[in-house]
């Protein structure tokens, strides 16, 4: 591996960090305060000592295996920029199969009333919040972290439709009802290997896993859905990939009907919605 003194462009700065190249490309872009798209098309810039020293620690730490996100603080979800640390859930790009299903039953001329249930980073809220403008949307979560990451997400976005409120799932929520009920909450099971690899390593756990056999939190996510929601209103959850079966009964002993699955990207089953009567 080439090292620092050696480098003296951005391609070669590329080349030598010994990253995939996206991971590189997105780390330099962030080092240099520019987008990829611009790396590209100034591969034979020379680089600064600075900037190099701190392109190059940040893809030692990268090849350590901290997520990209963390060193950057910052991920692309539904085409806003959210910051993230490691106090919340990085934004993936499964999630946003749920949001395309929210959205898709909420009409875009009226007033609306939406609960995000284990916000996070906000994702979800502030997503649904910037497509639905006259939505009014309820943001929870136990982590006070979490909150302050996601109010200062909406505060950068500008997004001023979200109230972000301390609660443990419904405990803390009074304003009802509700014509939507959505949530990314933890539904991994705590002995799944996959929270031993890549990105997980660093999250928190409670955000990956409820513990038991990764259902605790959605059913009662589920189970007390329906005391929330007006009549008709929707719940939507994301679950695990092997979950989406499990999942469709708690919403069918719940009374949803309409009960709908969709897969993300990948073609995996991975969110479940239906309809309070």
């Amino acid at each position: 591996m080439r090292g620092m003194s050696d480098v003296d462009s951005i391609a070669r700065a590329l080349a030598a960090s010994g990253l995939v190249p996206l991971d590189a490309q997105v780390l330099l872009a962030h080092v240099l305060a520019k987008d990829r798209a611009w790396l590209l098309a100034h591969a034979s810039d020379a680089m600064s000592r600075e900037q190099s020293d701190r392109f190059f620690t940040l893809a030692k730490r990268r090849r350590a295996g901290e997520p990209v996100a963390h060193l950057t603080g910052v991920r692309e979800f539904w085409g806003l920029p959210i910051g993230v640390s490691p106090a919340v859930l990085i934004p993936r790009p499964e999630t946003e199969a749920l949001v395309e299903l929210a959205l898709s039953s909420m009409p875009v001329d009226r007033e609306l009333r939406v609960l995000d249930l284990g916000t996070g980073s906000g994702a979800i809220a502030l997503a649904i919040a910037h497509e639905r403008s006259r939505a009014r949307v309820v943001a929870t979560d136990t982590s006070s972290d979490a909150l302050a990451i996601a109010r200062a997400n909406a505060d950068r976005l500008g997004i001023s439709n979200v109230q972000f409120i301390v609660s443990d799932w419904y405990e803390g929520v009074t304003a009802t009802p509700f014509d939507l009920i959505a949530s990314n909450p933890p539904y991994v099971e705590p002995n799944d290997p996959h929270l031993g690899e890549g990105d997980v390593r660093f999250e928190p756990r409670g955000a990956l896993t409820p513990g038991g056999d990764g259902l605790v939190a959605l059913r009662t996510i589920v189970g007390g859905a329906r005391g929330h929601l007006a009549p008709g209103g929707a719940l939507i959850v994301e679950h695990g990939y092997n979950q989406s079966e499990a999942v469709r009964a708690l919403f069918a002993e719940a009374g949803f009907t309409g009960v709908v699955a969709a897969r993300d990207l990948a073609g995996i089953p991975r969110v479940v919605a239906g309809r309070a009567l």
